[in-house]
């Protein structure tokens, strides 16, 4: 785990990290009743932020929270974030509750202020061994809500299906439901099957990503062929390549699926060409 940094935000006020307190009757704490958002930042630019923004006004709106914020100040906040902690390379964690009542009721929904919280940590590139060799990941059964689409805080199934992947040395767990890929415990799947780039369809099974959506921008931007579709635990087992894909890895090539090699265990070309372009996008 990368240690966070120093500084924080919290309900408006920038303080010390570890001096930050909220209450104990915060629904996100009693009822998991929140949303969050992970924006990736270059040489402090967060260059995706309205797509961040959006997909948490979404999640908001999904779970009737109240956004307490416009995109300016929403802008303004990330950046204040990123310039008290020195800017470079981070990612700004965002929450949003629905806020602190006195009591626990589970409805009906209360109109209360909702606690807004954010902080940074460092954003590491990929080591040079991932480079070089990928990563390895399990397969499991996709035992999540019926609601993957809600970047929501209660994320315990995705914290057991991750260790999953600790206890059995991997770096991630590659969910399937009813035999059909949906997505990583904390990730976005891609498989490549005949230099053709495949993901699932959008549904309310997986979470739109978005270093998805930045993904299929440059792939469209440079002519790499892409479809969404159905893809079967079949052919994620036959692909040419599989990659993952999140707002703190990037692109990264999965080498090993259940200690099996895919294609020949090595990253493959397609992915190491969406590397460079992406690299390039947020070195430009």
């Amino acid at each position: 785990m990368v240690e966070p940094l120093p500084i924080c935000h919290l309900n408006g006020s920038l303080l010390p990290l570890r001096e930050a307190r909220s209450s104990p009757l915060d629904r996100s704490f009693l009822f998991g009743d929140g949303v969050y958002e992970v924006v990736p930042a270059r040489r402090g630019q967060a260059r995706r932020l309205p797509t961040n923004l959006a997909r948490l006004a979404r999640s908001l709106h999904e779970l009737r929270i109240r956004n307490p914020h416009g995109a300016e100040q929403w802008t303004q906040i990330v950046e204040q974030l990123i310039a008290a902690n020195g800017g470079g390379d981070v990612y700004v964690y965002l929450q949003v509750s629905r806020g602190a009542q006195y009591g626990r009721d589970q409805a009906p929904l209360p109109d209360i202020e909702p606690t807004v919280f954010g902080f940074c940590a460092p954003l590491l590139p990929l080591a040079p061994e991932v480079l070089e060799r990928g990563i390895s990941c399990i397969t499991a059964p996709d035992t999540r809500w019926a609601r993957c689409d809600i970047k929501s805080v209660a994320l315990l199934a995705n914290v057991l299906l991750r260790q999953l992947a600790v206890d059995a040395g991997a770096a991630e767990a590659i969910l399937l439901r009813d035999g059909v890929l949906t997505e990583g415990s904390a990730s976005s799947v891609y498989v490549v099957i005949d230099g053709e780039l495949r993901a699932p369809r959008h549904s309310a099974q997986l979470l739109a990503g978005t270093t998805r959506g930045l993904i299929e921008e440059l792939a469209d931007q440079h002519g790499i062929p892409r479809r969404v579709a159905v893809v079967t635990e079949a052919q994620l087992r036959a692909a040419d390549e599989v990659w993952l894909t999140a707002a703190t890895r990037g692109a990264v090539a999965v080498t090993t699926i259940d200690g099996n090699a895919v294609a020949n265990g090595r990253p493959g070309p397609l992915w190491r060409r969406m590397h460079a372009l992406f690299e390039a996008f947020w070195n430009a």
